[in-house]
């Protein structure tokens, strides 16, 4: 058994010493070196890398098809993203993006803003872009809507989910919305990703999530094993996201060109291999995970990951109502814009089924709601509890 914290521990260098030794023996009991298995996912992964670039890298799927069951899931498994064209009517979309300005401008939001809550999205010049506002009724309509409870569900069913995770439950997450208005200018956000820290390497559950990549059977490994990933603590940060999301994802409220400051991702789910693996390598310095660690998103650079990042992929043209999604290990970004032409205004909704991780933290959604609070995922802003037409 690794050593492994269920809790942050107190020495962290210490603590990465001990299980990168941990697994680099654990490996190398199966008879291979941790640099053979390396190579191995090293080797798949220029596969996808190169196929990547030659290629679409973003499926597009009609909600129609999903509706009817009869969308092709072949391309989507293999990249783990997707856009849903018209997943709500355009003119819902457009209906509920005035909606969340008369909400904003009616309880005289810009008046009371501060700035930004966290470092995180501080870095992308919100003036602001990130709306730290979680009740509005479109927000709510959105999330409770029929048509989005198919989309999860079809996007969970994806996942080898039995005895795991309810496919067919969703938990509501609630998320932000952002809003950028044309001229704007946005650093953007840099490449990451946001499934945990150092609790990957060194909690007993996401140990078991990894067991191939750290007992020398690479081959086994699959991105989409929720096994061990939906009951597991995570370790606490300003960044952190409570629940297991199986999708990650936002509904367009505005027509968006696809060089206007669009999301990118890495379109291969199971980079994660690559992740994991690397810091484990001669060259990182045995106290460094990559510049992974704790109250931080994970950093995906060039030092360690070029490879990675010569996949990176922008979505392409999306319009009012359609949504995008994309695989909770996958490594993405936001591009910076200058001058943006037209409005880029999102609602973010996951996909975040019912089970014991999320489960635990529905009643916290519930508390939240019920006051008008910034669920405690966030900072603590709370800019809703006094206005009466919250939802």
């Amino acid at each position: 058994m690794l050593p492994h914290w269920d809790t942050t521990p107190a020495d962290l260098p210490k603590a990465v010493r001990e299980v990168k030794k941990a697994i680099r023996a654990n490996i190398e009991a199966s008879g291979r070196t941790v640099e053979e298995v390396f190579a191995v996912v090293e080797q798949q992964i220029r596969r996808e890398v190169d196929d990547v670039k030659a290629g679409q890298a973003w499926p597009v799927i009609d909600y129609a098809d999903i509706e009817a069951g009869t969308a092709d899931t072949e391309l989507l498994k293999r990249r783990g993203c997707l856009v849903v064209r018209n997943h709500f009517e355009r003119e819902q979309a457009l209906a509920w993006d005035k909606s969340i300005v008369d909400y904003v401008e009616g309880n005289d939001f810009f008046a009371h803003y501060r700035g930004p809550g966290d470092d995180f999205f501080g870095s992308v010049g919100s003036k602001p872009e990130i709306y730290p506002i979680y009740w509005s009724p479109a927000q709510t309509e959105a999330r409770r809507h029929q048509r989005m409870a198919t989309v999860q569900r079809f996007l969970n069913g994806l996942w080898h989910h039995e005895g795991w995770f309810d496919p067919a439950a969703d938990v509501g997450y609630p998320d932000r919305i952002r809003r950028r208005p044309p001229g704007a200018s946005s650093n953007g956000l840099g490449t990451h990703l946001d499934p945990g820290t150092l609790d990957l390497w060194m909690t007993r559950e996401y140990q078991q999530a990894f067991r191939h990549l750290f007992n020398g059977t690479p081959e086994q490994y699959d991105p989409w094993d929720a096994a061990h990933r939906t009951t597991g603590p995570q370790y606490p940060g300003t960044t952190m996201c409570s629940v297991f999301r199986t999708f990650q994802g936002w509904t367009a409220l505005s027509d968006m060109a696809h060089d206007q400051g669009v999301l990118h991702t890495v379109p291969i789910p199971g980079a994660m291999a690559y992740l994991m693996l690397r810091p484990l390598l001669d060259d990182v310095p045995d106290d460094d995970m990559c510049g992974v660690t704790v109250n931080q998103v994970f950093p995906v650079n060039p030092k360690y990951h070029e490879l990675l990042i010569e996949a990176l992929s922008g979505i392409p043209d999306v319009q009012a109502g359609d949504s995008v999604w994309w695989h909770c290990d996958m490594i993405h970004s936001v591009a910076p814009v200058e001058d943006q032409q037209g409005w880029g205004n999102v609602m973010y909704i996951p996909a975040a089924p019912s089970c014991p991780r999320n489960d635990r933290y529905a009643e916290e959604i519930q508390r939240a709601h019920a006051t008008g609070s910034s669920p405690s995922d966030f900072p603590e802003e709370h800019y809703e509890r006094t206005w009466p037409n919250r939802s």
